[in-house]
């Protein structure tokens, strides 16, 4: 298994998008992690409860996120999408185990969507899973967020039997990722 640092995966370009590792911490990365997390709050809480999360409700969860921790090297990666300079997008990969590594909170920001954002961020995915020594990528999602799906499927992905049990997991995914078909 390879440790993925920004030393080793060269930036993916596709159109107008650049895809590169990035810190977890970075400020960009904080940025759209805050925006990322605000969007699927808010759309889980309009679904539920008919309004946006309450702020102090919002703060404590971004507060509490320990997603970006778990997307550092050597078992985790966050991918950074920049469109013309301008940090733009997000996934993450997390080795669960040898070989399986889990796409996590694929995000484009609402004003660079349309862009073909989602797609550079799958194909950095490909080239990073193999980096990783993946040979099957595996995601979770909920059921309301159809964009994810559609992106998902577009991009090889075919639905599987639940792998785990989060909490708000309600659709799985599972494929090989493009580098390591033969």
């Amino acid at each position: 298994m390879t440790a993925l640092t920004p030393w080793t995966m060269a930036p993916v370009t596709s159109g107008p998008w650049t895809v590169a590792p990035e810190p977890a911490g970075s400020p960009d990365a904080r940025a759209l992690w805050a925006a990322y997390y605000t969007e699927v709050s808010d759309r889980w809480f309009r679904l539920h409860h008919g309004s946006d999360t309450p702020p102090g409700e919002l703060e404590r969860g971004i507060a509490a996120d320990d997603g970006p921790e778990q997307l550092v090297a050597p078992r985790g990666l966050l991918l950074m999408a920049r469109l013309a300079g301008r940090a733009a997008g997000s996934a993450g990969l997390a080795l669960l185990e040898p070989g399986i590594a889990e796409l996590r909170r694929v995000f484009v920001h609402p004003s660079a969507r349309g862009e073909r954002g989602g797609s550079a961020l799958m194909a950095a995915v490909d080239a990073a899973a193999g980096e990783l020594g993946a040979t099957r990528l595996v995601l979770d999602t909920r059921h309301d967020l159809v964009e994810s799906h559609r992106l998902y499927e577009r991009h090889g992905f075919t639905r599987i039997e639940a792998y785990n049990e989060g909490p708000y997991a309600e659709r799985w995914y599972a494929k090989q990722p493009a580098s390591t078909e033969s």
